[in-house]
Parts: C-alpha cells; sequence; structure tokens
C-alpha cells in the first residue's frame, strides 16, 4: 500500500510506503524536506500535518514536546502515514542536486590533534565522483547496521579526499575502533551526502557561525568553500569549548581572521583552569554572540555541537534577538547518550 504526500506551500507531491517514514519517503523522491539526526532527536525535520492521520516512532521529547503534537506538529524522521497526508514544511531548494550513494573509502591518515580529537582522512574511490555541499555528513555503514554520522570538515573543492573531525567517545562502537584498532589503509563503507546544513549561497546576509567542541567541522568547511568561491558575506565565528585545548584548530582561525577580509573569530571558553592561563571570552558561546549581537534581525545562523547549544540558541536568538526562525541553519551533534529514553 501507498499513500499520497502533499507537500505544502509548495505542492510538491511524492509518494510514501505503508511503514516508510515520510522523511525516508521524501528523499527517496528527491523532495527538499530539511533534517539532521534522522533519528528523532533533533528536530530539525519538525513539521506541521495539515490533514491525514500518522504515527510517530520513538523520538525525543525535546525534538517535539507532547503539547506540539496536539498543534499538529510531527516529525518526519520517525512518523509514518496511515492514510493520504498533507504536510506543511519548509523545503531546501537543491537538496536533491547531490546524489546519495553507498561508497567505499580507504582510510589514508589518522591525524592525531589532542588526546581526544583526531582527524581522519578518507580517500575516495578515483572511479566515482563524490559531490557535496559544505556543511553535510555522511554516514558510516558498521556491523549489525549500525551507523555513525560525521559532517564534512574539508570544502568540496579539496576532494577526492575527505577528512572529518573525531571525538573519542570512550566505550563507543566507533570511536574506540578509531583511536584503538584502525589504521591506515583500512577499508570503511559510508553512505552520503546527508543533511540539509549546508552554505545558502543566495543569500547576502553577515552570516553567524557557531560552533561547540567538534561541531567545528562543518562550519571548516562551510567557511573554506566560502573562502574558495570569494563571498563577500560578513562571517563571524564563535568557537566554544570547556577548556582551551577543546579549540584544536585555534591556530587556523586566527589564521583566517588575519588573512580573510571580513571574517572575525571569537574564541570561548566556559572551564578555563587557572593553570590554562586563558585570558579570552568566558561563558556559554551562544550568549558570548547574544551579547555583541543583540540584534541579530538582518543575519544568517549556521550553528553546530551538542544538541543543548544548539537547542540554546535557536530559543534565545529568535525570542530575544529578533533573529528570523527560518535563518537559524543548525546541525546537533547526537551521540547514543542523547538517542537513549528520557
Amino acid at each position: 500500500m501507498t499513500f499520497q504526500v502533499r507537500v505544502e506551500p509548495s505542492g510538491h507531491q511524492f509518494e510514501c510506503e505503508d511503514g516508510e517514514t515520510l522523511l525516508a519517503a521524501a528523499i527517496r523522491s528527491g523532495i527538499g524536506l530539511p533534517y539532521g539526526c534522522k533519528n528523532g532527536a533533533c528536530g530539525s525535520c519538525k513539521g506541521r500535518l495539515m490533514a491525514g492521520q500518522l504515527t510517530h516512532g520513538t523520538h525525543q521529547e525535546k525534538a517535539l514536546s507532547a503539547a506540539e503534537e496536539q498543534q499538529g506538529y510531527a516529525l518526519f524522521c520517525c512518523a509514518t502515514p496511515h492514510t493520504d497526508v498533507t504536510i506543511e514544511a519548509r523545503e531546501v531548494i537543491g537538496l536533491a542536486d547531490y546524489p546519495i550513494k553507498k561508497l567505499p573509502t580507504r582510510v589514508a591518515r589518522i591525524e592525531r590533534l589532542t588526546d581526544d580529537v583526531v582527524v581522519l582522512h578518507l580517500q575516495l574511490p578515483a572511479t566515482e565522483p563524490f559531490r557535496y555541499r559544505a556543511g553535510q555528513y555522511i554516514e558510516f555503514l558498521l556491523k549489525d547496521g549500525k551507523r555513525r554520522s560525521y559532517s564534512m570538515a574539508n570544502a568540496p573543492q579539496q576532494s577526492p579526499q575527505l577528512t572529518l573531525h573525531i571525538r573519542h567517545m570512550p566505550g563507543g562502537l566507533f570511536t574506540d575502533q578509531v583511536f584503538n584498532t584502525m589504521k591506515e589503509r583500512d577499508i570503511l563503507r559510508f553512505e552520503g551526502p546527508l543533511g540539509s546544513f549546508f552554505l545558502r549561497e543566495e543569500s547576502g546576509k553577515p552570516m553567524v557561525l557557531l560552533a561547540s567542541g567538534t561541531g567545528f567541522a562543518p562550519l571548516k568547511a562551510i567557511i573554506e568553500d566560502a573562502i574558495a568561491k570569494d563571498m563577500q558575506r560578513p562571517m563571524v565565528l564563535y568557537w566554544g569549548g570547556r577548556r582551551p585545548q577543546d579549540l584544536y584548530m585555534h591556530a587556523l582561525c586566527e589564521q583566517w581572521a588575519q588573512t580573510v577580509p571580513g571574517f572575525r573569530y571569537v574564541p570561548v571558553v566556559s572551564d578555563a583552569l587557572p593553570a590554562d592561563g586563558w585570558s579570552g571570552r568566558t561563558g556559554f558561546v551562544h550568549q558570548a554572540v547574544m551579547q555583541d549581537l543583540p540584534d541579530l534581525s538582518g543575519h544568517q545562523v549556521y550553528a553546530c555541537g551538542a544538541p543543548a547549544m544548539v537547542d540554546a540558541a535557536r530559543r534565545d536568538f529568535q525570542t530575544l534577538c529578533k533573529l528570523p526562525a527560518d535563518e537559524f541553519n543548525a546541525d546537533a551533534f547526537t551521540s547514543e547518550a542523547d538517542l537513549a529514553p528520557a
């Protein structure tokens, strides 16, 4: 059995198989619904059910509250229809222009930056072009059908090699492998590109880039892409970490600030120790943005990092700093702990 899905206000239509999520059917059909984690944790795919009936699978309360569900909102990544449905969603233009593929890749180099962060350099097949937008991610295909997601940290112009920033999560199925047993020339498989978090080139607004921890990775790709395309939009990067060493490419960001016209860099550390000798900004990174830019009505934001940071920034920027809802682009880095039932 198949159901017809109509998207408003675009009027686009696609078919959804019985038991298939609306998001999976949209991706398969080339319809650009926004999305991030695909597993009910980040809320990026939230939209409104206007007509018809659907059922939600497992999802996080923070991504879709019971009150929101009562008001007709839905998470399309975990919603399956039981009838023909009409949904309201802000479609992402051009999302289907970059085909999603499953590809093998070879580990070219494992570059350790800190005790718990490495840069994984991956060599792509020479015979199979892989195109993506700066800011998107891939999913490694692991044993038993499990997947792990990581954003590309290099601009698309630097293909056919991908770089990923991976933080060690002790006990983590994939990161334990990366830090303990993975070696050069190992073969991995992945699927991508995925996600609707990427540089919106059609806008001319000043860009606020907001990162915590390894959420810096896709923002690095976006910055490098903007530099490669000689974009003239002002950019300011706010990068937050608990300790100074968490800002593991601090020198690169300072170099951009010195050499890229219109680019500023604001590092923020929340839990510096006296031994760190930190004399820069302190506190929560999204609050540093609000202190410097109390009126965000004319800006475009790209936020990536821990779900708590992304959620707080989305709420506070829109309610306190006048940021239009459709100018907040985000990718929350969800871990297995984030996906666990509350």
